[in-house]
């Protein structure tokens, strides 16, 4: 448990490089600063209350904790919630650290365009009156899905509903991004990407093998379901994109592996290997379908993340009411007596997922939206920067300190040169900001018509596709040549 609290806790990291490389390069540090600020956000609403509200043992509403664990007061070396096999102290850093990585997953509905202040108290309020509530719900023993016999191994619930319902109800308040360049996006790094997605893998065997809490066979089942369906899921998401553009896409790829491990993560120490198969192609295709529904809904949901992290979690929990096996669940030694779904002749296990699925989204959705709609009305909390800030981006604005140093250049850039291309999209020196991270400064006749040759390496004339822009600086320091996507 100690181990697999470690690698949850490396997931951050994993989280922050996924959503830079996807974002623009304008923006791409501000999503790593709001992933890691709302870790230490979490880590604190968590010690203060966050764990009484979850997971004391004296409430019984059903519905959320009381405040007898307030500060961690008398948890320590009690059998936990989870296990009677594991101290109640070990528990608490297990769940913190899984609660860490669910509000960093909610936290990229605001790419590109929302505040970091206002985030970081929408962070403390979220964890307290969504992710708690739910996670008393399916974990708490005194919970009334637990009672009601809800099978949610890892997180359908707390992690992949709040955190998939909660960034799409956060981004439909935030509004949709504005700049044009929109139009022609792309991720501003794929190796980060990929980066990213290989460190959640494998931090995401310590999430859905610690929920195991203990180094039985039900943790290797977990960590072998979670590998068959990721491995299945890129490889579907992979060939689909293929299907449609005829090319392969690492991001098509690093996605499906993705949602093959949120599918896994309510359904991972449920299930036998020949069902993750099934839920790894399910996942690959349903959730690569679902990436349309944000132009259904005219939402900005700008990293997928109601598409992959809520249909995967809801696809997985659906799983359980089909292929949960009792056998798997005895695995662990201590959950002899759990009955499964269909393949043990559980027929009531769907409506009882289905109203769990429901209960969680519905609940999500309004509280989160309620939570973003009213801390936007506190002065000096705005959600949303203004229209010229989100152009010039979030790095500069809010962050001040770049991803990367190298020439930030503003996006909307496609010919400095009117002997080029007459396309009347062209910008002027005007539209044109350059900031050099290195040691010499760039003087400003060093920038001008004259000494900058702008090199169409793919002969594109085609206005509404992005092309690689060469500038060369013909004049000081020594002729330096910077290639750039403009």
């Amino acid at each position: 448990m100690i181990v697999a609290s470690a690698m949850v806790f490396f997931m951050i990291p994993g989280l922050s490089f996924l959503y830079s490389g996807l974002t623009r390069r304008k923006s791409a540090l501000s999503l790593i600063m709001v992933v890691s600020a709302s870790n230490a956000v979490c880590i604190f609403q968590w010690y203060f209350w966050g764990y009484s509200l979850a997971f004391s043992r004296t409430a019984n509403n059903g519905f959320l904790g009381n405040l007898a664990n307030v500060g961690l007061i008398n948890v320590l070396d009690k059998p936990s919630p989870g296990s009677p096999l594991v101290p109640e102290l070990l528990y608490a850093l297990y769940q913190m650290e899984c609660a860490c990585v669910t509000i960093g997953i909610l936290v990229g509905g605001i790419a590109e365009r929302g505040r970091i202040l206002p985030a970081m108290v929408i962070t403390f309020f979220w964890m307290t009156l969504v992710y708690c509530p739910i996670a008393c719900w399916a974990w708490n023993p005194n919970g009334w899905a637990y009672k009601f016999g809800v099978l949610d191994f890892a997180g359908g619930g707390p992690v992949e509903i709040g955190s998939g319902v909660g960034g799409l109800a956060y981004a439909w308040v935030l509004g949709c991004r504005q700049d044009k360049g929109l139009q022609n996006f792309r991720p501003q790094s794929v190796s980060m990407v990929n980066l990213g997605t290989f460190i959640l893998w494998f931090g995401w065997l310590g999430f859905n093998g610690g929920n195991a809490f203990g180094a039985n066979l039900r943790a290797i089942m977990a960590i072998w379901n979670s590998m068959i369906a990721a491995g299945f899921g890129g490889i579907v998401w992979c060939l689909i994109d293929y299907r449609m553009e005829r090319k392969y896409s690492m991001v098509g790829l690093c996605s499906g592996i993705i949602v093959g491990l949120i599918a896994a993560t309510p359904a991972s120490g449920f299930i036998k290997p020949w069902a993750a198969v099934i839920m790894g192609i399910l996942a690959g295709a349903v959730c690569n379908c679902a990436t349309k529904l944000k132009f259904l809904f005219r939402i900005d949901d700008s990293l997928d993340i109601f598409a992959q992290h809520a249909i995967g979690g809801i696809l997985g929990l659906f799983m359980n009411a089909f292929f949960a096996s009792g056998s798997v669940i005895a695995l662990d030694g201590v959950n002899t007596n759990v009955l499964g779904g269909w393949v043990d002749h559980n027929w009531k296990q769907l409506y009882i997922q289905f109203a769990y699925i429901l209960a969680a989204s519905s609940y999500t959705f309004v509280v989160t939206a309620l939570i973003v709609h009213y801390v936007d009305t506190i002065p000096g909390l705005h959600i949303r920067v203004t229209a010229g800030n989100e152009a010039l981006g979030l790095d500069e604005v809010e962050v001040g300190e770049y991803a990367d140093d190298f020439f930030e250049i503003w996006r909307d850039v496609m010919d400095l040169s009117p002997m080029v291309n007459s396309n009347p999209r062209e910008s002027t020196l005007d539209t044109i900001t350059c900031v050099v991270g290195c040691s010499q400064p760039v003087l400003p006749q060093e920038i001008s018509t004259r000494n900058l040759h702008v090199h169409d390496n793919l002969n594109i004339c085609d206005s509404d596709m992005e092309k690689p822009v060469e500038l060369e600086v013909l004049s000081g320091r020594g002729g330096a040549r910077v290639s750039i996507i403009a």
